[in-house]
């Protein structure tokens, strides 16, 4: 079985993202990656690196700089007649270009896979992640999207992939890139994160979030995160929501300060190695995930332990 693995890309560099894709789809058979974009040399020769990599298809047009949907699902769908399944990491980009080529491919997506049972049954979370579901599909050509956080990552060195330059109608003249304001930090990515700081209604506005959060973030080097509560208050843009609707995570610490602990930010963060949770009213339900809770006053909490690191 051959499967093709969508390669996520930024600034010359795969994602993280890409490498659980990797590893999910080599439980399926020889797996072959392709990149697409516009001056992405370095990036296949990136992605021929990647432990257990068989062969790369480079794209390289100005049609898929931005990874618009309109334009690479079509150049999806003719490499899929010599693959079996098509595997993208679930990710804001993932999401859009996998339920195309499913429709083109007249396939039914399989969305979120946390294991790969066979070649044909997977499991995926259900009910914001409180069941999970097996699945089995009788398609011909499989369309996968992988939840990175179930799968570990491939490693980027001791692969020794073949790469392979191929070419695409280009610009379908669908859709066109305006523009993006894209949130620069020195801080770790979310989803990457080792440790993840985040805070929720209770910090009241935006001004206690980034005095209260911040600076405990900064000490241990983590990444910041927050509640869609918070996010819909204003307090952080949307990229930084931990949860169902927001950002899949499972770092090695969770430190969640004033979060009550929604279904919905559950589904994000529940599968973090350590989780401590900070809040005080000690019947909130995160401190029933939790390995360690603290009640009491956040606002002093969080400062208190910030001086002491």
């Amino acid at each position: 079985m051959k499967t093709l693995v969508w390669v996520e890309h930024e600034g010359g560099a795969v994602k993280d993202a890409t490498l659980s894709a990797v590893t999910a789809a080599a439980q399926l058979g020889e797996v072959h990656l392709l990149v697409a974009g516009e001056g992405v040399g370095g990036v296949a020769e990136a992605a021929a690196a990647i432990a257990g990599v068989g062969k790369v298809h480079v794209a390289d047009d100005a049609a898929y700089a931005h990874a618009l949907a309109e334009n690479v699902a079509p150049l999806i769908v003719q490499l899929m007649a010599d693959h079996d399944a098509f595997v993208v990491p679930a990710t804001s980009i993932g999401k859009n270009v996998a339920p195309r080529v499913a429709a083109l491919l007249d396939v039914m997506q399989i969305s979120d896979i946390l294991s790969v049972e066979s070649e044909d049954i997977f499991t995926r979370p259900i009910y914001a992640g409180n069941a999970i579901a097996r699945v089995q599909s009788s398609d011909a050509k499989k369309v996968i999207t992988v939840r990175g956080t179930a799968f570990e990552k491939a490693s980027r060195e001791g692969g020794s992939g073949v790469v392979e330059a191929v070419s695409g109608a280009g610009d379908a003249g669908l859709s066109s890139f305006v523009g993006a304001e894209i949130s620069k930090s020195e801080r770790p990515e979310l989803t990457s994160a080792k440790i993840i700081v985040s805070g929720g209604r209770a910090l009241q506005n935006s001004e206690n979030f980034h005095e209260i959060i911040e600076p405990l973030a900064d000490k241990l080097g983590a990444a910041v995160g927050a509640s869609r509560a918070a996010v819909d208050a204003g307090y952080v843009p949307n990229d930084y929501q931990v949860g169902q609707t927001g950002k899949i995570v499972a770092p090695e610490v969770y430190i969640a300060i004033g979060i009550s602990g929604a279904i919905q930010h559950l589904a994000g963060m529940k599968d973090s190695k350590t989780i401590i949770a900070i809040n005080k009213d000690e019947d909130a339900p995160i401190f029933q995930v939790a390995d360690l809770g603290l009640v009491g006053d956040l606002f002093k909490l969080v400062p208190e332990l910030t001086g002491r690191l």
